[in-house]
């Protein structure tokens, strides 16, 4: 007779594992502030307790390289760029016309950005934009889970000013990064732009030729034509005003959307563990690598929208 299973594990084990969960929260909401707010201090030892989280919103200084300051979330961002140097290389060394979990695993997410960029893109576009919507959906992405970790954030080193600070943060909850990240994709969208039509690229900005028109039909006599289309190059330069301001505004609203995100998802987390340890929080991880990878499809997303439509927007003006 088979043995009952219950999600692929033994029925005895199951039930062991979710009595053990069940302990622990309960554990975690009498030793933790609510429950002692509610019920009272039944004297349980304090290190079942975690301290009162302290967030610093601005990056902390680990140390100095060659005099330049490294902050903790730079030392994050390290951390994310090598694991997936190594995890590609480890990938990639031996590939298998039968591939393994990990290689396929790693094939399908790079074939679905892909087919994604394709579908987006065309064809053509979508082999030229591939490798920057990549890089970016896959720092985003690892670099919020690798935060995720356990013990993370909880690493204190004391630095040369003699302060005693966090040695790892996710680079995303540093404004800075996602500010970099978001000047690199404006970057790479007025490289295309300009790299499809040249400097005429610069057109949809620079307005200026219906005013111009309009001013040598006046010089030359045809007043009334000039003053018609004159109000029309106003029109077209206020327009190209607005379109400038709209890329501007596109790296603002990266920045904060990517640093709003990952931070508030830190301080929930720090908050969960600390009014309920241990297992509390655990639904709240499951929330945040869902947050992780939405933020990243969300950035790569865009940056690959923003990349066809100013391909594509210029190629219809060339046709």
């Amino acid at each position: 007779m088979a043995k009952r299973s219950v999600l692929g594990m033994p029925r005895t084990l199951f039930l062991g594992v979710v009595f053990i969960l069940v302990l622990l929260l309960v554990v975690g909401f009498l030793v933790g502030p609510l429950g002692r707010s509610m019920i009272g201090d039944l004297g349980l030892p304090a290190w079942l307790s975690l301290p009162h989280p302290e967030f610093q919103l601005p990056a902390e200084t680990a140390f100095h390289l060659f005099g330049f300051p490294v902050a903790n979330s730079i030392i994050g961002a390290w951390i994310t760029m090598a694991f997936l140097i190594c995890l590609s290389y480890v990938i990639t060394r031996r590939m298998k016309i039968v591939p393994g979990r990990l290689q396929s695993a790693f094939e399908f997410l790079l074939g679905w950005l892909y087919d994604l960029c394709r579908r987006v893109a065309g064809e053509e576009n979508g082999r030229r934009f591939f490798p920057i919507v990549t890089t970016i959906f896959l720092f985003v992405a690892f670099n919020a889970w690798l935060s995720l970790i356990p013990g993370f954030g909880s690493i204190f080193i004391t630095n040369a000013e003699g302060e005693h600070v966090h040695l790892l943060r996710g680079a995303n909850t540093d404004i800075n990064m996602p500010l970099a990240l978001a000047l690199v994709s404006f970057i790479f969208v007025e490289y295309f732009g300009l790299r499809s039509l040249g400097l005429r690229y610069l057109g949809k900005f620079l307005n200026v030729g219906q005013f111009l028109q309009s001013i040598g039909h006046i010089v030359k006599g045809r007043v009334r034509a000039g003053l018609g289309g004159l109000f029309t190059g106003f029109i077209h330069i206020f327009v190209g005003l607005l379109e400038a301001l709209s890329e501007m505004v596109r790296v603002v609203s990266f920045t904060f959307r990517l640093f709003g995100n990952m931070t508030a998802g830190e301080i929930l987390l720090l908050i969960a563990a600390f009014l309920i340890p241990w297992v509390f929080a655990l639904p709240f991880y499951g929330l945040e690598l869902l947050v992780g990878f939405v933020q990243a499809l969300i950035f790569g997303g865009l940056t690959l929208v923003f990349l066809t439509l100013a391909v594509a927007h210029h190629e219809g003006e060339s046709a």
